[in-house]
């Protein structure tokens, strides 16, 4: 089902919305120490990602969460993959090639709605493949972007509104796509329920949509 529109409605995100858990701090403490390892100011990372330096700046002191599409440009800018970001599980099982299910890393981006949850082993590779939980409102941020490489995903359960060049496309579960990741895209949940979507994607040099 598609339906033509404007941009998802604006997520709003601050230090009220964080986790109780020192998942902020812990994303924001990671995202510093990178950045100052490869040796880049604020206004480096600034101006690399099209972010503001207010919002680096809140990310970093943990008093803002980041959308996924914020950390995707922030870890092009730091030459890591996203999954760089997530939360180790202290009793997790260590392989290179295995994922147990009570192994999973996560990442939860509370402003977000979204829960992230790693189904790829933590050793760099080109593809990354995710289940993410969307609670009602949740989305990906509330701009268009774009890199190079593919996207793909299928939906457990719920619904989620996929738009891709400003057309939004309503898919329940059992729906399925792929889309070249060049095309602008974003994504959101427009119900009162939980969705659950699997996610798959390669690795590219993500930018905003331009008007």
């Amino acid at each position: 089902m598609s339906v033509r529109g404007g941009r998802a409605g604006h997520q709003a995100s601050g230090k009220d919305e964080a986790t109780e858990d020192g998942g902020d701090e812990r994303l924001g403490e990671t995202i510093r120490l990178l950045r100052q390892r490869a040796g880049l100011s604020i206004q480096d990372v600034a101006t690399s990602t099209g972010l503001s330096t207010g919002m680096i700046s809140q990310v970093e002191r943990a008093l803002a969460t980041p959308s996924i599409r914020t950390l995707r440009l922030l870890s092009i800018a730091l030459a890591v993959p996203i999954s760089y970001f997530f939360e180790v599980r202290e009793t997790a099982e260590t392989s290179r090639y295995i994922v147990r299910r009570n192994d999973r890393r996560l990442l939860r981006l509370t402003a977000s709605g979204v829960l992230k949850e790693a189904l790829t082993p933590a050793e760099k590779g080109e593809l990354e493949f995710y289940e993410l939980t969307l609670n009602p409102g949740g989305s990906s941020g509330t701009d268009f972007f774009q890199h190079t490489g593919e996207k793909a995903g299928y939906v457990l359960s719920g619904r989620l509104r996929l738009w891709l060049n400003h057309e939004a496309h309503e898919l329940d579960a059992g729906d399925s796509f792929r889309f070249p990741s060049t095309v602008p895209h974003m994504f959101d949940n427009p119900t009162q329920a939980i969705a659950r979507v699997i996610w798959v994607t390669t690795l590219g040099a993500a930018r905003p949509e331009r008007p």
